[in-house]
């Protein structure tokens, strides 16, 4: 159960990140939301990795390379998930895109995100 805290607090800091790139691109450099949310996507991920690696699972006993190429796959998955839910709940629910993003970032860290990293990525 630790280790599922951890991850969660993890998971708020990248996503704080990952927010933070989101508004400044679309606030402030006017990209589309949700081509600025998938950059922000980007960020988080980096962010997710590093503190997951080092703090929660603590597992830098496996080889880096490694545990890259499987967080790619998991992250791809999340990035395809989350644009498709991005996407389709802003147009077809005219919901406010950073709403949206808090809601699609809860479902799937608890739903996928966790689930993946810890019998996939950091095993």
């Amino acid at each position: 159960m630790f280790t599922f805290v951890k991850s969660q607090a993890a998971s708020l800091i990248a996503t704080g990140a990952d927010f933070g790139a989101t508004i400044l691109l679309v606030q402030v450099f006017h990209v589309w939301d949700a081509f600025g949310s998938v950059l922000g996507n980007v960020v988080g991920a980096v962010v997710n990795f590093t503190v997951s690696r080092h703090w929660v699972f603590a597992a830098t006993h496996v080889p880096q390379g490694h545990q890259l190429w499987r967080y790619g796959v998991v992250w791809l998955g999340y990035i395809a998930l989350s644009f498709a839910l991005f996407v389709s709940t802003t147009r077809y629910v005219e919901v406010h895109y950073v709403v949206v993003k808090i809601g699609v970032a809860i479902v799937l860290s608890v739903s996928y995100n966790y689930v993946l990293q810890k019998r996939f990525v950091f095993k």
